[in-house]
């Protein structure tokens, strides 16, 4: 009967060790997914900034070139104002298609990404536990 009660105590601290380990590994999957979703988002920021400065130099050198051109230079800014109201427009009317919905795609890539190949760690340190038990 010893060996019996000491055999359910071997497993129970085995099973009890496992648990803990593995709660920790989805913690700090977690925690990596987190992490690369957050990096990734702050770079394409980040580019994005940069992107919008020289953007806003550019069409502010457009502007006064087109109103050097007419004559006027108030009119450069407003026919460059113009095509950014279209521009607008046509993002509100499609912006979930434009925007929306490649941002959530993204995310979601990132977010199964890691998931993908966290569960083929699994299965593959699940099957080595069996081949371990036969």
């Amino acid at each position: 009967m010893e060996t019996l009660s000491t055999h359910i105590e071997a497993v129970y601290e085995k099973a009890k060790t496992y648990t803990e380990t593995s709660i920790e590994l989805y913690k700090l999957n977690a925690i990596d997914t987190a992490s690369d979703v957050t990096s990734s988002l702050a770079l394409r920021f980040v580019t994005l900034l940069v992107v919008s400065m020289f953007t806003l130099f550019v069409n502010i050198a457009i502007s006064l070139f087109i109103g050097k051109q007419i004559g006027e230079y108030y009119l450069g800014f407003l026919i460059v104002s113009g095509f950014y109201l279209m521009l607008t427009l046509i993002i509100y009317l499609f912006g979930v298609k434009l925007v929306k919905t490649p941002i959530n795609n993204l995310i979601i890539t990132k977010l199964l990404k890691d998931k993908k190949s966290h569960s083929v760690t699994l299965d593959n340190n699940q099957e080595a536990n069996e081949n371990v038990q036969k």
